[in-house]
């Protein structure tokens, strides 16, 4: 028999964004945020269930709260659109293309039932009998209490930090024709925003809404609820012997059930005296029947039990229903998710009722503002510490709404994140900073991550330095076409530090820092310079610029500024009787002169190319040859220092970020300590990032530079892997002043890594009020740039050989082979 929607359908009309129903029932919808699942600590899921509860105390008798938890499987899908991809990001897009995750939107409908309905049973709702009290007009102050009445208990909600919300419109509760309302939204299973596509809805031999094959699960009968329940729940897959990471107690009905359900909320509002009383006359009719049964005496000892509580702790009675509805679309896939709901359903030591008979009533009660004309013979009495236990608290991890960031993974499913965690904390005011402190020992993927985040930096236009050892970002540099500064006998390191790009001049910070380069040249570390000597090199400095702009045709080098000084400054000291005392230039030359032409360091400081420096937006200092060179590493330190803080002080509204490898340990001897100090403590106030990466626990507590100087002014601390540490972690969480929340979920990383999947975990914390754990996750081909591992490194240099040195050609034919197996990593 098929009956037309429109002569049984509940809901009357939605005005003032009210949902009438014919019954003359009022209901107010709300969309809200719920945490990131993972994100809060165990006292924060206490402090969010007594909110719920503080808030439900608010609710009047005949109220109804409905909370409709929708999880939907959805695909990543791929954007090729995008003016700016790089060839990285289409590789990117095409490897997450298609990735499976959950979709999470949650509804929340407060209802105020009608004066004159009387309670529904399976038997009298309107699905079955078409029967409805006639609409009335509605008393404009009723509406305007119960606004009041929702508003506030909204407000408890929202002021808890926990739940961000807004009121459901017209517009978003019905549909239009370009766009679907949450009313027909749910009676076509679908929340897609595309426009309304009408759909048969079977309630007869089994419950089917269009192509899709629904399965209702109950949580009505008390016997079959947990002994015990409580606001969180271990999750035993991230949780070890030390640290224990913690989910919502329903959470497996939630965000961890991989298939497409609604599990939807109900509690009932109602007259605490009648409730009591039927509970007393209940009591009594047991303990007339005790002597009969045993099962009645247990009852009797429950009933009185529950009145005793309700009496001695002014609790409110309520009644509560829960229900979890899956669909698919291939009926035999519904075997499937039934064992899987089985599992989440042991998992809070429920047991499980599959629906039948009461499904059609159940999920006619579920539509938004039909929750009066739910059966209450489907319900269970408790207290609100109890039913807030069985309300769903997170949602999936969301993606930052900022235009830059870095891609990072959903640590669950996979599916791409854009990820922050640089301007958003701050202008969040969660951090005062965008430094960042790296720590993971070897073979934790640290140097992955930062090749991907620097990637991402350099994709958004900021400017980059890095200093390293160990070749980690060679692959990196030459894929953005970078300048890649190392040394080898073969081509040893150039740099010309005298270089003035055409249109600048001679700057304050330009020439102090070939002064202090000349000085380092020609004094030692324990050796003292005189202010005389000091005012020559300046005076020589200003007299060689001028001398170059004179005559053009004088390439700006060590070279010609040691002929300079030879040639034309020596004889007007000279002429000044400048005594050797006061500054002795012959001294100087002799000293000067391994780096002049013919001499043994010629090639340092009179490079050709490579000398825009200043614009090139992505520079590599490999350190690795010279870090103990007496003569190469001074020199480089200082030319790292005259770039960068160039960079910081004339590009305007341009990011800068300065990232130093384990290259800091060499750098700590040469002076270079104040340097980082000063950075870490400055850049900021130059729209800028300083970034040192360690892998050493030991470099960490022994190095006070790194203890005072970069971890207090780093609002971002990342870490990866730290199992080889666990059992001396707690030095680690007291030098960087992590909570026992980011304990647990620095321990947890890797702990649960998908098999088939080749990532490794991450984990952030912003300014010690936000931390997270995600999948570092990319493409086969972003693999091959960033790897460390040198076979693979030489098979990427193998291809790119092949292709005649296009290193964009080289990696899609290495990818290729891997994937077709002509070469096995």
């Amino acid at each position: 028999m098929h009956r037309n929607m429109q002569e049984i359908f509940p809901i009357y009309d939605v005005e003032h964004d009210c949902i009438l129903s014919k019954s003359g029932d009022i209901t107010l919808a709300f969309e809200i945020d719920l945490p990131e699942i993972f994100s809060l600590s165990d006292s924060e899921y206490e402090a969010f269930h007594q909110t719920w509860i503080k808030a439900i105390r608010t609710l009047p008798e005949r109220t109804i709260l409905h909370k409709q938890d929708w999880f939907n499987l959805e695909n990543y899908p791929a954007n090729f659109t995008s003016e700016n991809l790089s060839d990285l990001d289409r590789f990117s897009e095409t490897y997450f293309n298609g990735r499976p995750f959950l979709k999470h939107r949650c509804f929340l409908m407060l209802t105020r039932c009608s004066d004159t309905r009387t309670t529904i049973t399976s038997l009298k709702s309107s699905l079955i009998t078409g029967r409805f009290i006639p609409p009335q007009l509605l008393d404009e102050r009723v509406r305007i209490d119960f606004e009041s009445i929702s508003n506030q208990f909204m407000h408890i909600l929202s002021d808890s930090g926990f739940v961000k919300s807004k009121r459901l419109t017209r517009s978003s509760i019905l549909s239009s024709s370009n766009s679907k309302g949450i009313i027909e939204g749910y009676l076509s299973l679908s929340l897609d925003g595309r426009p309304i596509q009408l759909k048969d809805i079977t309630l007869k031999e089994e419950l089917k809404v269009g192509d899709s094959h629904c399965q209702l699960y109950t949580l009505a009968d008390a016997s079959k609820l947990p002994a015990l329940c409580g606001s969180r729940i271990d999750y035993s897959r991230y949780s070890t012997d030390r640290a224990k990471i913690a989910t919502g107690f329903v959470s497996t009905l939630g965000q961890l059930l991989p298939c497409n359900h609604i599990y939807n909320q109900f509690i009932f509002i109602e007259n605490r005296a009648k409730i009591i009383e039927n509970f007393e006359r209940r009591a009594l009719r047991l303990q007339s029947l005790s002597t009969y049964s045993r099962e009645n005496s247990i009852a009797r000892d429950a009933t009185n039990e529950f009145l005793n509580e309700a009496a001695g702790q002014q609790r409110q009675p309520l009644k509560v229903h829960c229900n979890l509805m899956v669909w698919a679309q291939d009926k035999q896939q519904l075997q499937e998710i039934k064992k899987q709901v089985s599992s989440a359903f042991s998992q809070i030591d429920v047991i499980s009722k599959v629906e039948t008979v009461g499904a059609p009533q159940i999920f006619w009660a579920g539509i938004p503002g039909n929750a009066a004309e739910f059966p209450m013979n489907e319900t269970f009495d408790t207290f609100a510490s109890q039913a807030a236990c069985l309300l769903n608290l997170e949602t999936a991890t969301k993606s930052s709404n900022s235009p830059v960031g870095i891609r990072l993974g959903d640590r669950l499913t996979g599916a791409p994140l854009h990820v922050d965690i640089s301007d958003e904390p701050i202008n969040q005011g969660i951090c005062t900073n965008r430094n960042k402190f790296i720590l993971g020992p070897s073979g934790s993927g640290k140097s992955f991550f930062t090749n991907h985040l620097l990637r991402t930096y350099h994709q958004q236009a900021s400017h980059i330095v890095l200093v390293d050892v160990g070749h980690s970002y060679k692959g990196l540099c030459e894929m953005v076409s970078g300048y890649y500064f190392t040394y080898s006998e073969k081509q040893p390191i150039e740099f010309n530090p005298f270089f003035i790009d055409s249109g600048e001049t001679l700057d304050t910070e330009k020439k102090e820092s070939i002064k202090a380069l000349l000085l380092a040249l020609w004094k030692k570390d324990n050796e003292t310079f005189k202010r005389s000597e000091y005012v020559a090199l300046s005076n020589a400095i200003s007299g060689y610029y001028r001398h170059l702009g004179s005559d053009h045709e004088i390439f700006p080098c060590f070279n010609s500024f040691y002929e300079y000084l030879k040639e034309c400054y020596s004889p007007q000291l000279k002429k000044e009787q400048v005594k050797d005392r006061d500054f002795d230039m012959d001294n100087f030359l002799y000293v000067l002169k391994p780096y002049y032409h013919g001499g043994e360091f010629d090639y340092l400081l009179n490079a050709k190319k490579n000398l825009d420096m200043l614009q090139q937006r992505f520079i590599v200092f490999e350190l690795d040859q010279i870090k103990d060179h007496p003569i190469l590493f001074p020199v480089v330190t200082l030319i790292i220092m005259e770039v960068f803080i160039s960079k910081m002080r004339k590009l305007k509204a341009i990011r800068k970020v300065i990232l130093i490898e384990e290259a800091w340990k060499a750098l700590m001897k040469d002076g270079f300590a104040e340097y980082i100090q000063y950075l870490f403590k400055t850049v900021r106030k130059f729209f800028g990032e300083a970034i040192v990466v360690t892998q050493e626990v030991d470099d960490i507590i022994s190095s006070p530079i790194v203890k005072q100087a970069i971890i207090n002014n780093s609002d971002c601390k990342i870490l990866l892997d730290q199992s080889k540490y666990q059992n001396k972690f707690d030095h680690i969480q007291e030098l960087l002043g992590l909570t026992e929340k980011e304990k647990a979920q620095v321990l947890s990383l890797n702990r649960s890594n998908e098999p088939s999947l080749k990532y490794k975990e991450v984990f952030i914390s912003l300014g010690g009020v936000v931390s997270k754990v995600y999948r570092t996750e990319v493409s086969l081909e972003e693999y091959l740039i960033f790897t460390t591992e040198q076979k693979e490194k030489l098979l990427l240099e193998e291809y790119i050989r092949k292709a005649g040195g296009d290193t964009s050609k080289g990696l899609r034919n290495a990818a290729n082979a891997i994937r077709n197996r002509e070469v096995i990593l």
